[in-house]
């Protein structure tokens, strides 16, 4: 029995079925070898990826994820995204002389070719964009619920629990996806004009019929998936080999269906996607899988333009995403929190430093849980929330040697979503940060039958509960956490971020952001250095704080730290890898400096 076979009988039996993209975890490594005696195999074995990433390692022979070789300099412009491959199609566009947004919509499209566990065509996401005149634009093409959806359309046991898988597995579990509607709004309103629609979209287009390759991440997405593609054909097709196994680390996969679909769209622009034979496959595979999406529901479907959060931190302006998501202003109200102490004079990753987040986190989750949602359904305490006087008030009840419980406090009295992220700028001071899902890998599970994508599973980004403010609704956007954040200095482009990393994701934006700003780290070294998060981050308050083992080359977090944590009555608990932070720091000589995240396949192109 080959490696391959003796793998897929272990993973049948084994594998978790509810690994989210929006939070990965560390994929297990494997020797990468092939299988033999297939003619097919050969063929596969033959073909030449569009980009190719030979020489570069992310992993050494052991498995062992590697932290050299993500950062990058350049004069001109960066981008820095969670595959190789996609900044260097942004590069590409840069180089035919297209902007930053010309460059961001290339590298999307490119994305949901090589790294399709994570987003593509069949989720959506929200943009940040500051222009080097100035502006500050806030897009948002997150899901929605379709017309027939309804607060109590999936049943729940006596306590309150869902009774089966169908809020995230199946049909049951597609919203409307935004992504087609987004980028080409990016494009129609944002764009150089010097590149057409064809030109951007022609890199992600030559990656599908070409092929990308797949690296030792991808092939544990494949084997920890492997149980949720076998109940879907359509996938099979596309992420399985001949043999009806996973694809290994080395294999090169092509995706000829959805390099069709990408000319429907570079020919027709949302229409191709919204209307027509592509909008006709996504309701029929969405259907076929127990779904309720309608013509109707993608035709209607239309992107929002918001007015950003913002703060000052330290002097520095801070400007990130609002509801529908619930990262900008929680993330606002951590740094709110910690600006009332002395941050920078802390070493990172001490057991002060980690106790003064941890108890931030705490107050902000508890807050989330309580006040979160679409604001065009309910109303948010948006402006008590990233409120200096609330964060004060909720700062003094902070005790600096012991850990402490919070319930949700009251924003109102100061009134006045699994996933990817990449960051691009250029030296006229534009920056674009995109963070993009279908939500858990490969989204539903549910593939569009002949055009080469999956759909979303974003009705699980709402509460079950009928009665709760993020409860399911017709037309409303699930609550996220998606962060892009951009940060000015003296009203000049400082730094742009985001992260994947699901509920983690503003309190990973809001350390790195620290440690760039309080510790005066250097932007890759901030990005590598070991995280932590309250579990308050998944509705539990335990005190237990969540600490990432270290990667090679990065300090661990120390066993006399932790053994002080516990002494001031928090517990701890190592987790795997989380986020996937991608930045990018405008230096003093005018130089960019990109860092990618070694936590996944991460690398900064610049020039």
């Amino acid at each position: 029995m080959n490696m391959r076979k003796s793998l897929a009988l272990m993973l049948a039996g084994s594998m978790m079925l509810s690994l989210a993209a929006c939070g990965p975890k560390e994929p297990a490594s494997t020797s990468g070898s092939k299988p033999g005696g297939s003619a097919d195999q050969s063929v596969v074995q033959e073909k030449k990826p569009a980009y190719s990433v030979e020489g570069y390692q992310t992993t050494d022979k052991n498995g062992n994820r590697l932290i050299t070789g993500r950062d990058a300099s350049g004069k001109q412009a960066m981008v820095t995204s969670s595959k190789y491959e996609a900044s260097m199609v942004g590069e590409e566009i840069f180089k035919q002389g297209g902007n930053a947004v010309d460059a961001a919509v290339a590298v999307a499209f490119a994305l949901g070719v090589c790294e399709p566990h994570t987003s593509g065509l069949g989720g959506g996401g929200l943009m940040l964009l500051h222009t080097a005149d100035g502006e500050d634009v806030f897009v948002d093409f997150r899901e929605i619920a379709p017309a027939a959806a309804a607060p109590d359309m999936y049943p729940r046991d006596e306590d309150g629990k869902v009774l089966d898988d169908k809020m995230w597995l199946g049909g049951l579990a597609n919203a409307v996806p935004g992504e087609v509607a987004g980028l080409m709004y990016l494009l129609d309103h944002y764009g150089s004009g010097k590149l057409t629609r064809e030109q951007i979209m022609a890199p992600a287009i030559r990656m599908a019929e070409e092929g990308f390759t797949v690296s030792p991440f991808f092939e544990g997405v494949l084997q920890d998936k492997y149980d949720v593609l076998s109940k879907y054909p359509e996938a099979q097709k596309i992420y399985w080999t001949e043999e009806g196994l996973p694809y290994e680390a080395g294999d090169v996969i092509t995706n000829p269906d959805l390099a069709k679909t990408l000319r429907l769209i570079a020919k027709e622009g949302k229409d191709g996607f919204y209307k027509g034979e592509v909008a006709e496959a996504i309701v029929a595979s969405s259907q076929k899988y127990g779904g309720i999406l309608t013509m109707e529901d993608l035709a209607n479907y239309e992107v929002t333009v918001r007015t950003p959060v913002r703060t000052t931190y330290r002097g520095y302006d801070v400007i990130s995403s609002p509801p529908p998501s619930s990262g900008g202003a929680h993330m606002i109200e951590i740094l709110n929190i910690l600006e009332n102490f002395d941050i920078g004079s802390l070493e990172v990753n001490s057991p002060e430093y980690i106790h003064l987040f941890s108890e931030a986190h705490k107050m902000a989750y508890a807050d989330r849980a309580q006040y979160m949602a679409d604001t065009d359904f309910a109303k948010v305490p948006l402006d008590g929330i990233t409120s200096k006087e609330y964060a004060k008030k909720l700062a003094e009840k902070i005790d600096l040697n012991k850990s402490g419980t919070y319930t949700f406090d009251d924003p109102w009295s100061f009134e006045h979503e699994d996933t990817t992220h990449f960051s691009i700028a250029d030296a006229e001071g534009n920056m674009v940060g995109i963070t993009k899902t279908v939500n858990y890998f490969f989204g539903s599970g549910v593939f569009v039958d002949g055009y080469g994508f999956p759909l979303n599973d974003e009705m699980d980004d709402f509460s079950s509960d009928p009665e709760h403010v993020n409860r399911v609704e017709a037309g409303k956007k699930p609550l996220s956490s998606m962060t892009p954040t951009i940060v000015l200095k003296d009203g000049k482009p400082f730094m742009v971020l985001g992260s994947p990393g699901s509920a983690r994701i503003f309190g990973t934006v809001a350390q790195v952001l620290s440690r760039v700003v309080d510790s005066g780290m250097d932007v890759q070294d901030a990005v590598n250095a070991v995280r932590i998060w309250d579990d308050a981050a998944w509705g539990r308050d335990t005190g237990k704080i969540q600490y990432e083992g270290a990667m090679m080359g990065v300090d661990p977090i120390s066993k006399e730290t932790l053994e002080k944590l516990e002494a001031m009555g928090h517990g701890v608990a190592e987790m795997g890898l989380g986020g996937c932070v991608q930045a990018i720091v405008y230096q003093p000589d005018g130089t960019l400096r990109g860092a990618a995240d070694p936590r996944q396949d991460g690398k900064a192109v610049g020039f």
